[in-house]
Order: structure tokens, then sequence, then C-alpha cells
């Protein structure tokens, strides 16, 4: 403990001001930071679908800024690496280590790989005797088997991985169907610097109203770079590597076989493009082949989906989200809008659900009609699915049951708030069948699924086990986690549910997977993951609750460093943290669930890197807002965000441990939007750090976040949530850090830029950081440490100094 409480009164006393802001460097976090950023991650568990085997994947850690800033192409919402043809570095979460674990004995075997190779979306055999994943070599993306014997083979190189992974297993599991780049492709098109016209978009008159893309093709150059990249073959490819092509060439953005082997169904983009929608609203036809490529039925050709109402529930005319009946050889199951598209149509049922069985010869048959949006279904058996929906504007969410065997005849399972955090109900456990397909896990007796939730209460989240009737009824328990552990249901190990792999972790030891009985016992360790950053494990955590001024409960998790001691220490300076969530129930927006069993260790631009520095953290402060009755949220935003963040300050202050003097306020993407509000409209804070924001809502008049109204049908509401409108108002220092590839919607660098252009025209205290390369989320080692050490630089400026007339002196001076 001593040593605890003396690095804890070092970190109090001491600042970081070796470089100033100007410097063209990147910065190193401050030590103790920078050396978990360095740590291995812990690997990730991929369970074979007989539960007998986990593949242990060992995951690389944070990017060079190199690897980040190799040359890529934005086209259609995606960004690609014209090199290898997959998706740039940013949108891969690359392996690097691969073995094999038996679940009941423990034993290890490691897969020889070659050095340095790099591989993703490993993806288990139907029969959970091989894995399949891509690799990343110099010129192109490959197709790999790796056996539980240790040996590992590449079976196909060339492969196409600009829509996501390109491949996906056969269900006989002695073959896979592979994207790869067309034969005889041959060089990409060259831009012209002389233009040949003109780039004209015009729109007749026709309503066509789309939100704020990143990425969008720009001009013909871009057309034909999209065409050259995205076109490829579907191939047949067997375990020793023979392949064999799969009809034509296209557009493929996606492709499944069905579970009986015989037949193949795609989804392909087709011109006209646009350059206002990203390529999933591109012409699409959805069709059937039979597996060698033979056209069997084309489902839809659908044309530029460039119409849609502005709601989050609106969708295309005729059929979508096609899939594969998980149950049934080869039946098509798909969704259909009743009402049009628009979900504001006053009628009872919005979507209706069809199937229809191979050989496609015979109308479709109508499963069930959902009161709201369809979302999707899981299949059981001809007696028993579950079609669940969701409306968006109310956050409702219906459960129907249906006997695929009686289509038309459904029972309503449950209908909820699915925000309602208390009152969920959990999820039929699904598990992969003999085809490689999701299908719910009966029980023995086959009057029953089982079902596995996260058993949210006041004193914390508790998974459990249990059985539901197929019939109706209250659902049995069969497990429940037990304090002090968070403990999920991972796959039952036996027919009857008695025994069961799950993954267990506590606020003090690491997630690991366990054996257990369902019915008590000991549990056996299967992994033994380490902690990946010790240097947090001093830090302590607690729920706290606290009212809102009109009554609401709130609440936040809050963080506090190694060796404090509020007694001998007294209040900290305090970091809140937060990110606003809309809700339509304020008793849905009140529940409190206590973390306490929950293991946090921080990664990547994380806050809570913080603590190390001698900041009290407040993480994620509930900062609801409540529209109830049909009334809209945003039309009180700042009133209740002011009320939110009045009642997380006075919380901390009463408590003893947060120095209301000493009181920043921080968060990204729509928390940086509520950053700069709070500093707009309250006195709340001392300094605040905004991230990757956007701060004026006419630069999004088509709707953001969860506002579905365009700007000109609630102009005083986006003009007051604008903190750009009160830029002048802005008195305490902020921090804005922007990634300069933003690749999220709304979110354009240009958002930052103007802010700090309103900010320093207003004379206001202001850093405005751009990290070159990086997108929405920040991924390179560098700008990871630049952000955490400008993070702390901030902090230590403007809110770690008490309050005293030399600092007061001091910050005038600088400003």
């Amino acid at each position: 403990m001593l040593a605890g409480v003396c690095l804890f009164a070092l970190l109090l006393t001491t600042t970081a001001y070796a470089q100033t802001p100007g410097d063209s460097a990147y910065h190193r976090a401050p030590d103790a930071i920078a050396k978990a950023l360095e740590t291995p991650p812990t690997p990730g568990v991929a369970v074979s679908p007989d539960h007998r085997t986990l593949a242990i994947l060992g995951r690389e850690n944070l990017p060079s800024i190199a690897n980040l800033s190799k040359p890529i192409l934005r086209l259609g919402g995606y960004r690609i690496d014209p090199a290898t043809n997959g998706q740039a570095e940013v949108r891969v979460q690359w392996l690097n280590a691969l073995s094999f674990k038996d679940v009941e004995s423990g034993r290890t075997v490691a897969v020889t790989l070659p050095a340095g190779l790099r591989f993703a979306a490993p993806d288990w055999s139907p029969d959970g005797t091989r894995l399949a994943f891509y690799a990343q070599e110099a010129d192109g993306l490959s197709l790999w088997i790796a056996e539980r014997d240790g040996s590992a083979r590449a079976v196909a190189r060339g492969l196409n991985g600009t829509f996501g992974s390109p491949f996906a297993w056969m269900p006989d599991g002695k073959a896979l169907i592979a994207y790869t780049v067309p034969a005889g492709r041959g060089a990409a098109p060259v831009a012209s610097s002389t233009p040949t016209g003109p780039v004209v978009q015009e729109s007749a008159g026709r309503t066509s109203a789309a939100r704020t893309y990143e990425d969008l093709l720009g001009d013909a150059h871009d057309e034909a770079l999209f065409d050259h990249y995205f076109t490829g073959q579907l191939v047949r490819v067997d375990l020793a590597g023979a392949t064999t092509p799969i009809g034509t060439p296209g557009l493929v953005t996606d492709f499944s076989v069905s579970p009986d082997g015989r037949y193949l169904l795609t989804e392909r983009l087709k011109r006209p493009y646009s350059y206002l929608l990203p390529a999933r609203f591109f012409p699409t036809q959805i069709a059937v082949s039979t597996i060698d490529g033979q056209p069997v039925k084309t489902l839809v050709d659908r044309p530029l989906a460039d119409d849609l109402p502005v709601d989050f529930d609106a969708t295309v005319k005729g059929p979508r989200e096609a899939v594969w009946r998980s149950d049934a050889p080869a039946t098509l199951v798909w969704a259909e809008a009743l009402d049009g598209g628009n979900p504001r149509a006053k009628i009872a049922f919005h979507d209706k659900v069809m199937m229809q069985a191979a050989p496609f010869a015979t109308a479709p048959v109508e499963l069930a009609q959902t009161p709201a949006r369809y979302a999707e279904t899981l299949w059981g058996d001809d007696g028993f699915a579950m079609v669940i929906d969701r409306e968006w504007r109310t956050r409702t969410e219906h459960r129907l049951a249906v006997a695929p065997s009686r289509p038309g005849q459904t029972r309503t399972v449950s209908t909820l708030n699915y925000q309602d955090q208390y009152g969920d109900p959990g999820e039929p456990l699904v598990e992969e069948n003999a085809a490689g397909k999701p299908v719910m896990r009966f029980t023995p007796a086959h009057d029953g699924v089982y079902v596995t939730g996260d058993g949210a209460t006041t004193a914390g989240a508790f998974p459990f086990l249990a059985t539901m009737p197929l019939a109706g009824g209250e659902q049995t328990r069969l497990w429940t986690a037990k304090a002090p552990y968070y403990e999920t249901v991972v796959a039952l190990l036996d027919e009857r549910g008695q025994h069961i792999l799950t993954r267990r972790e506590s606020a003090k030891l690491a997630p690991n997977y366990m054996i257990r009985g369902a019915k008590g016992g000991s549990a056996k360790a299967v992994t033994a993951f380490a902690d990946p950053a010790p240097v947090f494990a001093g830090v302590t955590q607690r729920t706290i609750t606290y009212p809102r001024a009109d009554g609401l409960r709130l609440s936040g998790s809050l963080y506090l460093p190694a060796g404090y001691d509020a007694k001998r220490d007294g209040p900290l300076p305090t970091l809140l943290w937060a990110y606003p969530a809309e809700f339509t129930d304020a008793k849905v927006a009140g529940q409190t669930v206590d973390q306490g069993n929950r293991f946090v260790r921080p990664r990547g631009i994380s806050h809570l890197f913080l603590l190390t520095q001698g900041y009290a953290v407040l993480d994620n402060p509930s900062m609801p807002i409540i529209g109830e009755g049909g009334a809209e949220a945003n039309d009180t935003y700042v009133k209740q965000l002011q009320q939110d963040a009045q009642a997380a300050v006075d919380a901390v202050v009463k408590l003893g441990v947060g120095d209301r003097a000493r009181m920043a306020v921080g968060g990204h993407s729509y928390g940086a939007f509520m950053t700069a509000n709070l500093l707009a409209h309250t006195d709340l804070f001392r300094a605040g750090i905004a991230r990757s924001g956007a701060y004026n809502r006419t630069l999004t008049p088509f709707g953001f976040q969860a506002e579905q109204r365009t700007y000109w049908q609630a102009t005083p509401t986006y003009t007051e949530m604008s903190p750009f409108t009160y830029a002048d108002r802005i008195k305490a220092p902020i921090l804005l850090i922007h990634g300069g590839a933003d690749d999220n919607s709304g979110t354009f660098p240009i958002q930052s830029e103007r802010m700090y252009a309103a900010l320093k025209g207003n004379g206001a205290t202001v850093r405005y950081v751009v990290l070159p390369n990086e997108p929405h989320g920040y991924r390179a080692l560098e700008s990871t440490e630049e952000t955490l050490w400008q993070m702390t630089d901030w902090l230590d400026r403007y809110v770690k100094p008490k309050q005293t007339g030399s600092t007061v002196a001091a910050v005038a001076a600088e400003k």
C-alpha cells in the first residue's frame, strides 16, 4: 500500500510539459499509459460447433501509423486497400497466432503459420474438424485451412475482400465458396488529368433525402474504380485447393449456400450508381442459382433506393433481407413492406415474412405479418420458429411464435421496450446445426427452448440459463451466475444442459472460460488468460446512483486511482466521460445496473487511462434525453442535458471524492457534441475534451443520431442543439481532436475545423488536433499515444491545479 500511496501523491504533483503543443512529432503517452498500450491484448476465442475445441486467437496490438497510412481508396462507403484487394487497415481486426485447446483435457496444439502472417475472419467448418480464415499477403488475400493437429495450408489465392469476409463453408465441410478477383482482370483504370466534362447531378423535382454519408463515389473515374476492384468471381474451393468457377463475375455483396448444399443465394449490385448514397442503396438483384451457377430464380431486381422517407424504419419496396431457412433443406425466406416502406403509415401490420421452398415452382407462402419492421427469424423446426420485429420510434420489440408447417398463425410471445434492461427476458440459445446454420436449442423433451440472458438487476447483471416452454408460459431458471462473478453461458455441453461452458470474470479476475455444472459445484478453468494491465489492479470502482432535479434516478461508474484514500487525500480533479442516449420511457431511462462484477481494463484511446495520472473518472454517467407520450426528446435536449450534468457533478462532490472547482467533461462523437453543449450552457466544468464530434447541425440537415426530423421540420431544435450557435459562450478551455480521415456519418473533419475557427474567433482557449489518416475511432499506436498525451496535458494544464490566483493568472496569460 505504501508504494501505491507514494505513486498517487507523485501523480498529483507532476505535470507533463516536456513537449509543447506545437511540436510536429508524435508525443509519447505518460509512461504508465504507454507501457499498458504496448502489452499484447488478451486473445480471442472461437468455440467449435461441437463444443469440443476452442480456437485461441492471438490478436495484433495497435497498428503503426505507417501501416495505417498505406494508400487506400474510398468508394461507395467502403475503404479498400488496392494492393491486396481487401478492406483497408482500419476496417480489419488482424490476428497473428492460432492454437487449438481441447475443452475437456485442456491439451493445446499450436498451429504452425508462416512468420508474420496476418489473418482474419476465422470460421469453423460445420463439423468442427477444421478452421478456415483469410490471410493478407504482399499482393493479395489468400484462403487458408488449419487442422486440429496444428497443420495449416493455403488452398486459394487472389480473394476479393472488398465487401467483407470473402468465403463461406459448404454445409458438408468438404469445400468452400470464395469470392475472388476475376482471372485476367488487368490494370486499374487511370484517371485522366484532363476532364471530359462536368459532373452533373439532377433531381427533376423528385424527393430524395439522404443522411450525411462519407466515402461516396464522386465522378465517372470513381465508378470505374468501383467496378474494377469490387467485381468478383465466385468459385468453389475443395480441401485440396482445386477451384471451379460459379456463374459469371459481378458485384456480389453477399452470398450463402442452402443447407442442403444444392443452391446459392446471391445479392449483386448494378448500375446506375449514386453520388449521394453508399453502395448498399445501389440497384440490387437478389437471385438463386444452382450450386454450379445455373440461374433458378430472381427474387427481386430493385432500382436505386434514393426515395426512402427520412425515418429510421423506412425501407425499400419489394423483397429484402433474403436468407435461407436454417432448419429446412432449401427454403428461401424474405421480408416485404406492407406500408410501402413508410413506417408512419397507419396500419396494423407493417411487414410480412414470406417463404418459398425449392425448386421454387409453387407460390410463396406468408409465414407471418409483423406489427413493426421485421428484424429476424430464429429457426427451430416445423413446429416452432420465432419472428422478431422492432420499431425505432417507440423502442418496441415484438416476438411472435409461429409453426412453419402452419404459416400465418402467430402467437405473441412478448412485447417489450428493447431498452428495458430489467425486463429483458433473454434470447433463445442459438447453435449451429449439421449444415452450419443457426437454430434454437430445444430441450430433451422438445417442449421448450433454452434461453440465455444478461439478468440485469439493480445489484448487478447476473447472466442466466433458462428454458422457455413452446406452448407459452413462464421461463424456468436452470442456472444463474452468482456474485462476485459476471459469467455468461457460451454453450451447453450435454443434452440436458447440466454441464455448461461459460466465460467468467469479476472485478479482480480476468475473463476466462470455465466448465461448470448448472446445478452448482466447482467450476473448472479451461483457459488461463492473465491480467493484460496489472497497473490497474489497484484501481477501485463502484456504481453510484443519484437523483436528477426532476426525481429521475441516474447512475455512473466511479473509478478512483490506485492508492487513493478520500480522508487522507481529499477531493480529486475529476473527469466526467459520457454519451447521451434517447429514451421514450423515464422508468427505463432511470434503470441502474451495478457494474461491480465486471473486469475493466482500458485499451486504445480510453479515457480510463487518466486514472494513472491522478484523476477520478465518472464513467458513463447517465445522460438520458427523454421524450414520453410521443414528445420529441430533442426538443428539450439542452435542458435535460444541463440537469443530467448538474446531478452527476453534485453526486461526486457529495461523496467527497470530486472537487467541484476541478471538474472536466469529455466525450467521443455524440459525446463530443454533448461536451461542447455543456461548456456553452453551464459553468460546471473547468475544461472539456471533445473528440471527433459534430457541432453544427445545419451540416447534417436530414437527421442525426436519434433525430429523424429534417432541419426544415425542426429548425429551432437543430439551432438550439448546435453548440456552434453558442460558440461565443464557451469560456472554459476545450480540446478538439479529430481523425483526419473520419469515416462516420455526419462527423466530417470540417465539423471540428469550423468549430475551432468559431471558438478562436470569439477568444476561447482552444486547441485543435488533427490525427492524420485516422478514422472515427483512432487506431494507430502513434495516434493513440498522441491522443492520450493531449488529453493528459490539457487536464494537467487547466483542471489538475487547484484554483488559486496564480493559476487564474497563468491561464489568462496563455489566452
